[in-house]
């Protein structure tokens, strides 16, 4: 009786858990939840980067569409300024040769002149360039100025034109000079002249 009960029953650690194993659960667990903070701050920082990529192209983008627009409105300026510069030769031409007499006209050197005032035209022409010659029209102060009006008169139509004024498609180069009146009255002429025709049958 007293044998069995000194007997001691065999201890079985197999199932406790050991100190190191816990320590290594402990830190693998730390080591765990550094790399999913590290993982979170990659992604941040990967999103930031990526937000600054996209507004970076978009600026970008939008630079170049300015600058493009600022290019087509830049080159018909140019080309308005350099075009503008022909009108004023042409006008000496116009008006030298406008006060030829018929026996000076027969001159070589008269032909010469209005051959290089045929050219200059031309390129103005070829350039899209044409004349505003706005005679007996009513007058439009966005296309015309008037440096003269009939006394008495409204202004509302272009009785003269002291100097024509050029356009390319709807740009104005120069304004016409123009003198402003009052229309005529066409039907009083006309009764004049069916009076007149009348008297003349009888």
């Amino acid at each position: 009786m007293n044998r069995k009960k000194d007997q001691q029953v065999p201890y079985d650690d197999s199932e406790m858990i050991q100190p190191e194993a816990a320590a290594e659960g402990e830190v693998g667990a730390v080591e765990t939840e550094e790399e999913v903070d590290e993982l979170a701050q990659a992604i941040a920082e990967r999103d930031t980067y990526l937000d600054q990529l996209q507004r970076s192209v978009a600026e970008f983008t939008n630079y170049r569409r300015r600058n493009d627009q600022e290019r087509s409105n830049l080159v018909p300026m140019i080309r308005r300024d350099v075009l503008a510069q022909f009108i004023p030769v042409i006008d000496d031409f116009e008006r030298a040769l406008g006060q030829l007499s018929e026996d000076d006209r027969n001159n070589g050197w008269v032909a010469g002149f209005s051959m290089i005032n045929t050219k200059l035209g031309g390129i103005l022409e070829r350039s899209g360039v044409s004349e505003v010659n706005p005679l007996n029209e009513p007058f439009d102060p966005s296309q015309q100025e008037a440096v003269a009006s009939e006394p008495g008169a409204g202004g509302s139509i272009v009785v003269e034109v002291y100097q024509k004024g050029y356009r390319i498609g709807d740009v104005l180069i120069r304004p016409a000079m123009v003198k402003t009146g009052d229309p005529v009255d066409t039907s009083a002429d006309e009764r004049i002249g069916a009076d007149s025709a009348s008297a003349f049958d009888a």
